[in-house]
């Protein structure tokens, strides 16, 4: 792929790996030097891309492996760390309710597996249980068995 073709894909789907970033990293450079990675790590792999997916499909792929990867190899974190604000979301709803609701689901989520954090991220991105199985490598009704599961460890998380 040429580098342009190649440019153009990232500014078309930089949004997908900024959100993989948020929700694996907590600091505004840890996320720039994640987004950098996984820019690196989509160069390097985008010519094995066979057209048969979505190339949002392809690009969460190497955006979650990436990011998984990169958090287990950490050697230099002992400790996560968890802040109780929420990472520079620009929320566009003066809706205060909505923005503490929105904090609050924010912080649950970071607190769940990395694998689980995955497939909600693809969830809200209102990704289909086929494309979340195709990205993930299981099947559709493990897919929702994941998500029911899932989705009751972040109501006994937001409720005390």
């Amino acid at each position: 792929m040429e580098e342009k073709q190649f440019l153009q894909l990232v500014s078309e789907n930089q949004a997908i790996i900024h959100k993989i970033c948020v929700l694996y990293r907590d600091t505004p450079q840890d996320r720039k030097d994640l987004f950098q990675e996984i820019i690196f790590q989509l160069w390097k792999s985008i010519d094995s891309f066979r057209n048969q997916s979505k190339v949002s499909t392809f690009i969460y792929r190497i955006a979650l492996n990436t990011s998984i990867a990169t958090f287990r190899n950490d050697k230099t974190k002992k400790i996560i760390q968890f802040t109780d604000q929420l990472p520079e979301i620009p929320i566009q709803t003066e809706d205060v309710n909505f923005s503490k609701r929105l904090e609050a689901l924010t912080i649950a989520m970071k607190k769940l597996e990395e694998a689980d954090r995955a497939i909600m991220a693809m969830l809200l991105e209102e990704m289909s249980y086929r494309e979340i199985a195709e990205i993930i490598g299981t099947s559709e009704n493990n897919v929702a068995v994941k998500i029911s599961r899932i989705k009751n460890r972040i109501r006994k998380l937001l409720i005390p």
